[in-house]
């Protein structure tokens, strides 16, 4: 049997596997096998991989794991189940699907169990590298006699199937098993079996074999050797480090807390992708059901560091490094990227929140090589709003676009089709940059904020601060210019008029999240956040009040769902003015209405704030990083 290490952490590989099966199947990795593009369940992917797995839901499928999911520009299903196992003695099959099954799933591991015939038979599926995982076998013979076995793999693939006899391994659309030694290998196009004949396991024995099971976006390679014990306690070790060093900072969560900040965790690690092609660092994907997100967005980056940080600090800074790898030389950074950067989208950026997430990694790292580097990037960003993106040049700046076009001047806002912008139109202020007629508050606040980090960030440099100034004045206009006294809240503003966008929506609480709003408009922006007319609904703080006429959260995106990042905001924001006690009962609303958050359902994009339905893509990683935020806040 195994030898087990101690773990760094101070924990016996018992006390390690105990605190892993405590947060057991946070999230409910069962399905049938797939077919094609469709990617409605959940999966588990570690690492940075470009491949991905799930548990079986029939006991047909008992020996199994589903797929791989296979990402690239988009995600496709390799197979339902490229690896099956099959066990025979005596020329008889052993029906795995009537063995007794334990069939799980543990942060950064798969694991089946089945109990058959004097047989215990384990699969454990982890994850080594951005491009490998190992598929381990341990048969044990609980009877009084020897047994002899012939233990098969076989799959079915829609790549044609490429033997290599030489090595034992097998290639199907750049997907590669490597086999142990002696692993006699066939194959007809689409289908391969991989046998070991005559295996014998004497009473009280054990038979092992690990597979390695690759994917490389780039060029396919031979895959390394591992040895699977090594590789099991460093994959231990590495989630323990995780989750330890998350919970431990806060101590105050309940269990049901605590299984959601892990399962938060599996979100945003499974939607990880290793440096490839053209990204390169490593970036972490919006969600990983949606094929539209198969690449790295800016303000996501931002918000997701955030989160990361809380138990991945190195994976949160190249989050950030992903994007500013594409920052032009006026200063802008791409609304997204892509692993072709031909993909890359160029015609809008997104909301200004990097100086924030910078800050927020060097509060948790204390590292100032990491600030030093970032600073000057940061910096031509900021300032590329105001040679771009302020039309009249009066120190507020619009949301904009390069092509001149409205679309993507929402989509630059973040917030995409928000009824706010439903009457602009498109001012050039240069060849290369539009902006909307609308001066809006968040992207003001969210510029008045940057200026304040990035004075700390300068004085972490050891720098002279240089936007005090800049963020007096701001803060000034953003008070008298976007609220409305009688109406009790932010708004934004029409550049030729000079009035007000009266649309109720989450931008009116962005000035309380960067402290800018004054005491008395933050004790009046709060009557409206509980208004039970407008904010105050079963998922509180939609992003449009729910008496608008366009009120819509089936069917709205921006135009009635819960997204949760603004729900952060909110909370945060009423915090920062004294209001503990109304931001707490936000956050509880959102956490116990919001649909599977506290049982083992997916993150989702945003909810229907009246039923509590989930909405949209699943496993969303923004949603996740602010779920920790929010939790360790509570």
């Amino acid at each position: 049997m195994r030898r087990w290490m101690i773990l760094l952490l101070g924990l016996t590989m018992q006390q390690a596997n105990a605190q892993r099966s405590k947060y057991a199947d946070v999230l409910d990795l069962r399905t049938t096998p797939p077919t094609g593009k469709s990617i409605l369940d959940n999966v588990f992917s570690d690492m940075g991989a470009w491949h991905a797995y799930a548990l079986p839901a029939r006991k047909e499928d008992n020996g199994a794991f589903i797929g791989p999911l296979i990402m690239g520009m988009e995600g496709e299903w390799l197979s339902g189940a490229f690896s099956r196992l099959a066990i025979s003695e005596n020329g008889q099959p052993l029906d795995l699907s009537a063995a007794h099954a334990d069939i799980r799933y543990f942060p950064g591991m798969l694991q089946q169990q089945l109990e058959i015939n004097q047989l215990v038979i384990l699969l454990q599926l982890i994850f080594v590298s951005g491009r490998e995982a190992l598929l381990h076998t341990a048969i044990t013979n609980k009877g009084t006699g020897g047994r002899k076995l012939d233990i098969r793999y076989y799959g079915q693939s829609r790549k044609h199937v490429v033997i290599d006899a030489a090595s034992s391994s097998l290639q199907s659309g750049g997907f590669v098993v490597q086999f142990p030694a002696g692993t006699v290998i066939t194959a007809d196009s689409l289908n391969y079996s991989a046998v070991n004949k005559e295996i014998v396991i004497a009473a009280g024995k054990e038979y092992q074999q690990t597979q390695v099971q690759a994917y490389y976006p780039d060029a396919i390679r031979k895959p390394a050797t591992y040895d699977f014990d090594q590789s099991l306690t460093a994959n231990n070790q590495r989630w323990n480090t995780y989750m330890s060093r998350y919970i431990s900072a806060a101590p105050h969560l309940t269990d049901a807390e605590k299984r959601l900040a892990v399962k938060c965790m599996v979100t945003l690690i499974t939607n990880w992708r290793s440096s490839a092609g053209d990204i390169l660092h490593d970036g972490v994907f919006p969600s990983i059901n949606y094929q539209g997100f198969y690449g790295v967005w800016s303000w996501d980056s931002w918000k997701q560091a955030v989160g990361i940080v809380t138990f991945h600090p190195e994976l949160a800074k190249d989050n950030i490094r992903s994007m500013f790898d594409y920052q032009d030389e006026h200063g802008m950074v791409a609304d997204c990227i892509y692993a072709d950067k031909s993909e890359n989208n160029w015609r809008d950026t997104k909301p200004p929140l990097a100086g924030w997430g910078v800050y927020e990694v060097y509060r948790q790292t204390h590292d100032t090589a990491f600030v030093k580097e970032m600073l000057p990037k940061l910096i031509r960003y900021h300032e590329w709003w105001y040679a771009n993106r302020d039309h009249d040049q009066n120190g507020l700046c619009e949301y904009g676009s390069t092509d001149g076009t409205r679309i993507a001047a929402a989509w630059e806002s973040g917030m995409d089709n928000a009824v706010r912008f439903d009457s602009a139109v498109m001012v050039k202020n240069n060849d290369e940059a539009w902006s909307l007629n609308q001066e809006s508050v968040d992207l003001n606040a969210y510029l008045y904020a940057e200026k304040i980090y990035l004075d700390k960030l300068l004085a972490v440099a050891g720098e002279k601060p240089r936007y005090a100034q800049q963020a007096v004045l701001l803060a000034n206009l953003i008070r008298t210019k976007f609220y409305d006294a009688g109406r009790g809240f932010f708004y934004d503003l029409q550049t030729k008029t000079g009035n007000l966008v009266t649309i109720d929506g989450p931008e009116g609480w962005i000035p309380l999240w960067t402290g800018v709003a004054t005491k008395a408009q933050a004790a009046q922006v709060l009557k409206k956040m509980k208004d039970p007319r407008k904010f105050n609904t079963k998922v509180p703080l939609p992003t449009l009040a729910a008496d608008h006429p366009a009120f819509d959260p089936m069917k709205g995106y921006w135009r009635g769902p819960v997204w949760l990042d603004q729900v952060a905001y909110g909370a945060q924001g009423l915090r920062r003015y004294g209001y503990v006690k109304e931001a707490r009962m936000f956050e509880q609303q959102l956490l116990n209405n919001a649909a599977g958050l506290l049982t083992n359902g997916p993150i989702c994009e945003n909810y229907h704030p009246v039923t509590g339905k989930g909405l949209n893509a699943k496993n969303f990683s923004w949603s996740a990083a602010h779920l920790l935020m929010i939790l360790k806040n509570k």
